[in-house]
């Protein structure tokens, strides 16, 4: 999971890099191009059957899929690269909520006190009116509200990937996680090829790197991702991918410019501390 929020800040990066010029659309189906051909060529090496079981659930995992990529990346592209990171990433609350209520799984009381954590952290990057005129306002003078509708996009994007993760852990009993892999990207080739083909924006050389820098660490991405939602339970699995949003800070402000005011900075340790508490091992009890 660690290693999955390493390679998605880096897919972050390349998605800014483009986002200014380059519809969201047309960066999911460069994502799924570079995708669908990596993740033919490991199943074909690894001698797995491409099309799986329940192909009713794979092809909703790609559709839910297709819907979260297409809101993280135009909200990459409208907010500073740290608050869009920090957006997405309250993801957890509703993967816990989700996996409760159709996998069964517990909602221990770390992953209730990290996911509380990680919307304390949201509300500070996202700074609602409310928060303006109260004592945190007062308290980080430098912190300027998001747009609205842009935040809104990214929360959306939030749902959809919870949705997604949900669907991966009731995949792994019956999927291989190639054939889980292969079949988003797939399914976000025939949703997003329509409308670029319709209104191309043709890339410039520098903007072709950046698409298949999406495409290559959005599959590494996906690969070590699906590995550990199939070996943890969702909720703590998800919540430990928190760490991204502290490469999406660095990331920020090295390539980016992007400041590091109060809110950011506390919105960032608050969801980092979050991961922290999800990962604590518990202490054993006497038998």
């Amino acid at each position: 999971m660690v290693a999955s929020a390493f390679f998605f800040s880096l897919m972050g990066v390349c998605v800014k890099l483009v986002g200014s010029r380059i519809p969201a659309v047309e960066v999911v189906l460069a994502r799924a191009v570079v995708s669908v051909v990596l993740s033919w060529w490991m199943l074909q090496r690894a001698g797995v059957d491409p099309w799986g079981q329940r192909r009713g659930l794979l092809i909703w995992r790609g559709a839910i899929g297709t819907l979260a990529l297409l809101c993280v990346y135009q909200a990459l592209a409208q907010l500073p690269l740290a608050a869009a990171t920090v957006l997405q990433y309250s993801y957890p609350t509703f993967t816990a909520l989700l996996a409760w209520l159709h996998l069964g799984e517990s909602i221990g009381r770390r992953v209730i006190a990290a996911v509380g954590l990680g919307w304390l952290g949201v509300l500070l990057m996202a700074q609602p009116p409310v928060l303006l005129q109260g004592m945190v306002g007062a308290s980080l003078p430098t912190a300027r509200p998001l747009p609205p509708i842009a935040v809104a996009i990214a929360l959306l994007g939030a749902l959809s990937t919870a949705l997604a993760y949900v669907s991966v852990r009731a995949l792994r009993h019956s999927e291989h996680p190639l054939v889980i892999v292969f079949y988003f990207p797939l399914v976000a080739l025939a949703l997003s090829l329509p409308p670029v083909v319709l209104n191309p924006v043709v890339p410039t050389g520098p903007e072709l790197l950046a698409l298949l820098g999406v495409g290559l660490f959005t599959q590494l991405g996906q690969l070590t991702l699906t590995r550990g939602l199939m070996a943890l339970p969702a909720a703590r699995a998800t919540t430990i991918s928190y760490v991204q949003v502290g490469f999406a800070v660095l990331w920020g402000w090295l390539l980016f410019a992007e400041p590091l005011d109060g809110a950011t900075l506390a919105g960032a340790l608050l969801v980092l501390a979050a991961t922290l508490i999800s990962v604590r091992r518990s202490v054993p009890t006497a038998a």
